[in-house]
């Protein structure tokens, strides 16, 4: 059977005007993956990311791990994060009680952003915004038949993406609930892995939020979720 590699970008900007970049942290988060990819003999026939900068830089990184020049990346689209400062934004506009002060931990922000998660798979947040609940299931399930197609031979297939696809394409391949969606989201470390096989019939889920990378006495501060 084929793999299925799903990579959560390394740690992004939280809180800074651009968040879509990596942090110094993030990339060195996505050099240590590649490192650990090379360590365990892993090599990839074909490597997709979303366009967000984020996504490339972590697709850079790897390369850099693994001793490679460069990855040979193609860009899909489909595989970009769904616009959760949007559903946030929308969700508050009309509970603005719920908003968390300036000085609140990130916890707090989460705890929102569960919430308007939840409204949107619900169709509850009223407001506009740029895709629906059901066009982010249709454009995943899209990225998810685009990355195995090429099932006719063993190969492995290392996708660099966000943690609301991932977590949206492991639960339509659990056949979960929505709400299965929104608590892994919210639980994805940056730079983890989930681990899938995959041929012409089925796909398979064999593990999920993977951090090996990490785990190393020296890197306990470098596990963080977004």
């Amino acid at each position: 059977m084929s793999e299925l590699y799903l990579v959560r970008h390394a740690q992004a900007s939280f809180g800074e005007e651009n968040y879509d970049r990596l942090s110094a942290l993030g990339h060195q988060q996505s050099r240590w993956l590649g490192e650990y990819f090379k360590f365990r003999g892993i090599e990839f026939d074909q490597v997709i990311c979303g366009d967000m900068v984020r996504h490339h830089e972590t697709a850079e990184g790897i390369a850099q791990g693994m001793g490679l020049s460069s990855n040979r990346v193609a860009t899909h689209p489909q595989w970009n994060e769904f616009d959760f400062e949007r559903l946030v934004e929308v969700y508050l506009s009309n509970r603005p009680g719920e908003a968390p002060p300036d000085e609140a931990p990130r916890s707090a922000w989460f705890q929102v952003l569960r919430k308007a998660l939840l409204a949107w798979s619900e169709d509850r947040l009223e407001g506009e915004l740029k895709e629906t609940w059901n066009g982010f299931e249709q454009r995943v399930e899209q990225a998810v038949s685009l990355a195995t197609s090429r099932s006719e031979r063993a190969s492995k297939v290392l996708v660099i993406s966000s943690g609301g696809p991932i977590s949206m394409a492991i639960r339509q391949i659990l056949q979960a609930p929505a709400p299965t969606m929104i608590r892994m989201n919210l639980q994805t470390r940056n730079s983890s892995f989930s681990h899938l096989f995959f041929n012409g019939r089925s796909i398979e889920l064999s593990g999920f939020n993977h951090v090996p990378h990490l785990d190393h006495p020296d890197r306990g501060d470098a596990v963080t979720y977004y």
